[in-house]
């Protein structure tokens, strides 16, 4: 992101940059934050970093004596960029080939120490909140989860706070009523997975069929781009056959990495040495409730980084 000085934001006070303006000291003390704020709203990292270049671009021409909450300024901003895109790819996602799956990030372990964070940027959580509006989507996770004033929020959704008040209740309610009534702790969630991985690696398919619930949902994201299932899949025996016949087909190429996704216990794919997929569960009773691989390319750029998101 270009300064205006022929500096970019990420790179402008570095040692022999020369010293770095207020403006980019700003924008880069919370620049993991309103990248958090976009991608929880968008679900989708390349986006996320095109409403941060958008922010940018407007707070340079912002007059800081003006400004006094910076934090509370960007976010605003940050909102606003995001909200727009955020109906764009509303349309975007109306002719995407086969189940949307939000871009997985490979997280830093510090997201899965926050439970409130690590639980709402998980796959599950942000597949839920693809089913509220886009201001409705824009208030929960700005009052939900960092924890906004009605007012702020208000600024930034361009409604009144009684409205946001309003907005923020249906949402909660929505939220509520699909989201699972049990916390499920990470030993849970790693208990379930390797159990996952030991059967996957072995083909074991009983063992397989043991660690999924009877409903369970198998959702795979190919973007028409790589090979993957068109329609959900629901039912333990026929998700179980499904990754047991295709984890077959590769089995002499592929390995499994065991890794944070989201904030919570997730798996690598690579087929001799390059990403084929990333998998993500929802958890329930011991249960895997939720299964989702995510193996369109344009989505796994970032699963070899760490990304770090903060609140």
């Amino acid at each position: 992101m270009d300064d205006g000085g022929g500096r970019t934001a990420s790179t402008a006070g570095r040692p022999g940059g020369g010293r770095t303006d207020p403006a980019t000291e700003a924008f880069m003390a919370h620049r993991n934050l309103l990248f958090t704020v976009a991608y929880e709203m968008l679900g989708s990292a390349a986006d996320a970093e095109d409403v941060l270049q958008e922010t940018w671009l407007r707070w340079t021409g912002v007059d800081l004596d003006t400004v006094r909450d910076p934090r509370a300024y960007l976010v605003r901003i940050t909102t606003r960029q995001a909200l727009d895109r955020l109906r764009t790819l509303g349309r975007r996602k109306e002719s995407y080939v086969g189940p949307w799956l939000p871009e997985p990030l490979l997280t830093t372990p510090d997201v899965a120490e926050d439970v409130e964070l690590a639980d709402s940027v998980s796959m599950a959580m942000m597949l839920l909140l693809e089913t509220l509006a886009p201001t409705e989507r824009a208030v929960f996770v700005l009052r939900e989860v960092f924890d906004l004033a009605y007012g702020e929020i208000a600024e930034a959704v361009g409604k009144s706070p009684a409205a946001v008040r309003q907005i923020a209740h249906r949402a909660r309610a929505h939220v509520a009523a699909r989201r699972p009534r049990d916390i499920v702790s990470p030993d849970e969630t790693r208990a379930a997975i390797r159990a996952f991985q030991r059967a996957t690696e072995t083909g074991d398919l009983q063992g397989l069929l043991d660690v999924l619930a009877p409903d369970v949902v198998l959702l795979t994201d190919g973007g028409g781009v790589a090979h993957a299932m068109r329609q959900p899949i629901v039912g333990a025996g026929k998700v179980a056959n499904l990754l047991n016949s295709g984890l077959r087909t590769f089995a002499a190429g592929m390995t499994v990495e065991a890794v944070q996704v989201n904030g919570h216990p997730g798996l690598v794919m690579r087929l001799n040495g390059t990403v084929h997929g990333v998998v993500a569960m929802r958890v329930e009773n011991d249960l895997i409730t939720g299964l989702y691989i995510v193996r369109n390319p344009e989505k796994l750029s970032r699963i070899e980084q760490e990304t770090t998101l903060t609140r």
